[in-house]
């Protein structure tokens, strides 16, 4: 899941106010009118500046909801601490698959509770993860020397001596790497050490302060080349470690995300946002019948660096009539690769149109530069169609998801 954009404000929630009353739109000038049916509180909007870390930018904000779901406080975690520590994870399963995994920024929903098991979780201002002279997170040169260190480390394991074999000083270079670029961490994190409201922790201590127990989350996803409610591993580049998810019918993914937020639990998603009716600038994802009217100007770089190529079309501005999903036409886009792992957000509402039609509010993590603060509205048709997975707590499905996957409480 690799997008992103530079800027850091925090966030609000959009309205556009007539003379009778506020109404929630997504653009100013849009016909659009949101009614809202759940909305859980997150914390601001972030930047995940330029880098491919909004994997790591979602999955805490997930996180941080959780927390105050929890009746904790809600605090804001270091996304960099969560990367450096799954980089070395990343650069050893290179190592160990003889480079056939990946290694590079991108990550899933998954790197999370690996990196925290192992290693903890720390709060934003003990890691800020910015050693380069930069205000912004910025990864192009980072990520291309970390390639390129590995790239050195391969080569020389293929011309290696049998009779010496490697060295270990490869991971402590991979580590310094790390170091100069985000901060340094000791190997041994209990080691690391800081201060939450007078009180001292390290990674491990904080994280087991906070009271999230990973086992109790769970990837959801749907697609028709696995067998239906069981669990599987999405054969997707960026799933590094190898993550699960259960593999649920179509009508049963939105349910799921639907019954999640009416109960009062966020999701982080990971979803395709490449397409023309994917509009970040306009605060909307829609798949509108007619796709002939979007006028796209630029392109979108690498990364997303920019939000993506600018979108214009009515369809962002009144309601449409848009596409029916079905399980075929999603694995189709699937297989074709016409929908691909591009992003990780945060799910923090459930609203609907004055049409009836269903939307998802969406925490995003490129800055706040739309109309909707840094939000954006995702409709029932776009998640269908679109999402990779979905990631939350066991206890936000219901009882019957549970039993069909023998999930047991």
């Amino acid at each position: 899941m690799k997008k992103i954009i530079a800027i850091v404000l925090v966030a609000a929630f959009s309205i556009t106010v007539s003379a009778q009353k506020a109404e929630i739109t997504n653009k100013e000038g849009s016909e659009y009118r949101f009614e809202q049916i759940a909305h859980l509180d997150a914390t601001p909007v972030e930047s995940q500046g330029w880098t491919g870390t909004c994997w790591s930018f979602s999955a805490l904000s997930f996180f941080e909801t959780e927390l105050d779901r929890m009746g904790k406080d809600m605090p804001v975690l270091s996304e960099m601490y969560i990367v450096y520590q799954a980089y070395l994870g990343k650069a050893e399963k290179y190592y160990r698959t003889d480079g056939n995994t990946n290694f590079d920024e991108g990550g899933a929903f998954h790197d999370i509770p690996w990196v925290i098991r192992r290693f903890g979780v720390v709060p934003k201002d003990a890691f800020p993860g910015l050693e380069y002279g930069l205000s912004s997170h910025n990864h192009s040169e980072l990520a291309e020397v970390l390639k390129g260190a590995m790239k050195g480390v391969m080569k020389a394991r293929k011309e290696m001596d049998d009779d010496t074999g490697m060295t270990t000083s490869w991971k402590k270079a991979i580590r310094g790497i790390l170091n100069a670029y985000l901060g340094e961490i000791p190997e041994n994190v209990e080691d690391m050490t800081f201060k939450v409201e007078g009180k001292k922790y390290n990674p491990i201590s904080y994280r087991d302060e906070l009271g999230l127990d990973m086992d109790d989350y769970v990837s959801l996803t749907s697609f028709s080349n696995h067998p239906w409610n069981e669990e599987c591993k999405l054969a997707i580049a960026d799933n590094w470690a190898w993550g699960s998810s259960y593999n649920v019918k179509l009508e049963d993914l939105w349910g799921a995300a639907e019954y999640a937020l009416k109960e009062g639990y966020s999701f982080a998603w990971g979803a395709d946002v490449s397409e023309a009716y994917f509009s970040f600038r306009s605060g909307l994802a829609i798949v509108p019948k007619d796709k002939e009217t979007i006028y796209v100007s630029g392109r979108n770089n690498k990364n997303f660096s920019d939000a993506g190529s600018e979108k214009k079309a009515s369809c962002f501005m009144k309601p449409v009539e848009e596409e029916e999903i079905t399980q075929e036409m999603r694995q189709k886009g699937y297989d074709a690769k016409q929908t691909t792992d591009d992003h990780g957000m945060h799910a923090v509402g459930l609203y609907k149109d004055q049409k009836g039609t269903k939307y998802l509010l969406i925490k995003n993590s490129w800055g706040t530069r739309n109309d909707c603060d840094g939000y954006f509205y995702a409709s029932e048709a776009y998640f269908k169609y679109k999402t990779i997975n979905i990631y939350l707590h066991k206890d936000a499905l219901s009882k019957d998801m549970k039993k069909k996957l023998n999930i047991i409480d």
